[in-house]
C-alpha cells in the first residue's frame, strides 16, 4: 500500500480541518445565519469550498515534485482529484434524501442549520473510522477490494433500475420504533432537541431528523468510502478527498435545495458511476484503467446527466 504523507502533513491538515470546520459551524451560524438562505451566497460559499480543494491539490503536486518525482506527483494529485470528485458526487445524492427529511418534517431553514452541525462534525468523526478500518482490512485482506467492487456494481444496478418513490418517513419502521421508545413531541420548539414538560423530558420532532440525517449518512458512507479506495489505497488521500467533499455540504445543500426537482436524472448518472468505478475494482488484475481516462469518464457523466436534468423537465 503507497503512502505519501508524513506525520507532519497529517498534522498540518487536521489544523486546518479544525479551523475550516469552525468557521462553517460557528462563525456562519452567528453572523451569516440567514445567508445560506440566499442562492447567492450559498454559491458563493460552495464555490470556495472548491477552490480550497484544488488549492489543497496544487499544494500537494508541488511537494510531491519537489520531494519525489513529477510523475509521483502528477499520478497522486490525479488520484485526489478523481476521488474528490467522486465523494462529491456522492456528497451531491445524499443531498436529496437530506431534502426528503427535512421536507417530510417541515423543518424551517433557520433550524436546519443546527442539525447540518452536528451532522457534519459525526460524518466526519465516521468516515475517519471507516477509512481507519477499510485501510486495515484492505492492507491484510487485499481480496477485500473485489468484494467493494461488487458491492458497487450491485449498488449502481440497483440505483439504475430502482423505481424512485418518495417514502413517507413518518410511517417508517425507524420512526414508529422511535414512537415507542422516546418521547415525541407534536411540533418543534426552536431549534431545541430536548424541552422538558410536566416534569418529564421529551424529545423534538428536530432530534428525530437529526437521527434520519446520521442514518442516510451512515447509509451513504458505506458507498463513497469503497468508491474511492477503486481510485487510491493511500489513507491520506482518501481521507483529504473525503473531507473535501464534506466540507461546504451545508452551502451546497442550500445551493441545491431549490434544484432539486431539476436534477431528477441525476441520481441515474450517479448509479452509473458506482458501476463504472465497481467495474474498475473488478477488471483492475487484467486491465488497468489510467486515473485520467476514469476522472475524464466520471466528470463527463455527471455534466450529461446534469445538463439531461436541466434540458428534460421531471414531468
Amino acid at each position: 500500500m503507497n503512502v505519501i504523507a508524513n506525520t507532519w502533513m497529517w498534522l498540518g491538515f487536521s489544523v486546518f480541518l479544525v479551523v475550516a470546520l469552525s468557521v462553517d459551524t460557528f462563525l456562519l451560524d452567528k453572523k451569516h445565519a440567514r445567508a445560506h438562505e440566499s442562492i447567492r451566497v450559498a454559491l458563493y460559499w460552495s464555490l470556495t469550498w472548491i477552490a480550497c480543494a484544488l488549492i489543497f491539490n496544487v499544494l500537494l503536486w508541488a511537494y510531491l515534485y519537489m520531494t519525489t518525482n513529477p510523475l509521483a506527483a502528477e499520478e497522486i494529485s490525479l488520484d485526489f482529484l478523481t476521488g474528490y470528485l467522486i465523494e462529491k458526487s456522492l456528497s451531491i445524492d445524499n443531498l436529496f434524501a437530506f431534502y426528503l427529511i427535512f421536507h417530510q418534517f417541515q423543518v424551517p431553514n433557520a433550524y436546519q442549520q443546527r442539525v447540518f452541525s452536528y451532522g457534519v462534525w459525526s460524518a466526519i468523526v465516521l468516515r475517519l473510522l471507516l477509512i481507519l478500518f477499510g485501510t486495515w482490512l484492505i492492507k491484510d485482506f487485499h481480496w477485500i477490494l473485489y468484494l467493494f467492487g461488487i458491492f458497487l456494481l450491485l449498488t449502481g444496478i440497483k440505483m439504475l433500475f430502482a423505481v424512485h418513490e418518495e417514502k413517507n418517513l413518518l410511517t417508517s419502521r425507524t420512526f414508529l420504533w422511535l414512537k415507542r421508545h422516546i418521547r415525541i413531541t407534536d411540533t418543534l420548539h426552536g431549534q431545541n432537541f430536548f424541552v422538558a414538560k410536566n416534569g418529564l423530558l421529551y424529545a423534538t420532532p428536530l432530534l428525530i431528523v437529526l437521527i434520519f440525517i446520521e442514518i442516510s449518512d451512515l447509509l451513504f458512507a458505506f458507498d463513497s468510502i469503497p468508491a474511492i479506495f477503486a481510485i487510491t489505497t493511500d489513507p491520506f488521500i482518501v481521507w483529504t478527498s473525503n473531507i473535501f467533499a464534506i466540507l461546504g455540504l451545508r452551502a451546497m445543500y442550500f445551493l441545491l435545495s431549490g434544484m432539486v426537482t431539476r436534477l431528477h436524472l441525476l441520481k441515474y448518472g450517479i448509479a452509473i458511476i458506482l458501476v463504472f468505478v465497481g467495474a474498475k475494482m473488478l477488471i483492475a488484475p487484467w486491465i488497468t484503467i489510467p486515473v485520467e481516462l476514469s476522472l475524464c469518464v466520471i466528470a463527463a457523466i455527471l455534466l450529461l446527466f446534469t445538463g439531461l436534468s436541466l434540458y428534460f423537465k421531471r414531468k
